[in-house]
């Protein structure tokens, strides 16, 4: 279908890869929890962003690129690994309540959407994903225009997704408030998940 060879296959492989939880995921939630849906769909915006450049760069050869210039690689992932930690440490110290993230939640969406386009592009192993991803479903005979179509399949089911995300985010962060303590909780809890990802993206490398 589309062009695209085992296509209920490609489906669910995207599906798969939007499940597993990231620093993207937890970047969009916490723009939500913190700033309302408004600023947790410019993070998602941020999100499918990075990865549509990411994917234009596979298509285009760049992961060849950097493939053959480790050096490149490794400092863009040492980057991207300082980032997630900075940002975890920053999560850590912050003690703002939701009132005071509602008092500058419309000055927050263009910061939500830069911080999780940030986070995305810091990782430039996405570019090899694509690279080797794109080629399993693509048949002999494929029309150069199917790439296009894949890309925009992944777009969709990503914004779906995360969508959803936004709008589960959003009710849960609205019962927790009146909890007072829920706020500090769930951003240190996101803090030390951004800390844990940059960990392990160290240990990986």
């Amino acid at each position: 279908m589309f062009g695209i060879h085992n296509y209920l296959s490609f489906i669910g492989a995207i599906a798969v890869f939007q499940l597993a939880p990231g620093p993207g995921t937890l970047t969009i939630l916490n723009a939500t929890a913190r700033h309302g849906m408004r600023s947790g769909m410019a993070a998602v915006l941020g999100t499918l962003t990075g990865d549509l450049l990411f994917m234009l760069a596979a298509v285009l050869g760049l992961a060849a690129l950097l493939a053959a210039q480790p050096a490149i690689l490794s400092a863009l992932q040492w980057a991207g690994i300082a980032y997630l930690c900075w940002l975890g440490f920053t999560l850590l110290r912050s003690s703002e309540s939701r009132n005071e993230a509602e008092k500058v939640q419309a000055d927050n969406h263009w910061a939500c959407f830069g911080q999780a386009f940030a986070v995305c592009i810091t990782n430039p192993k996405a570019i090899m994903f694509f690279m080797a991803f794109f080629p399993l479903f693509l048949a002999v005979d494929s029309h150069p225009r199917t790439l296009s179509v894949m890309i925009a399949h992944v777009s969709l089911i990503s914004l779906v997704y995360q969508t959803g995300l936004v709008v589960v985010g959003n009710v849960v962060a609205r019962k927790l408030a009146r909890f007072q303590s829920a706020g500090t909780l769930a951003r240190r809890t996101v803090g030390l998940g951004m800390i844990a990802f940059g960990i392990k993206l160290a240990i990986n490398r």
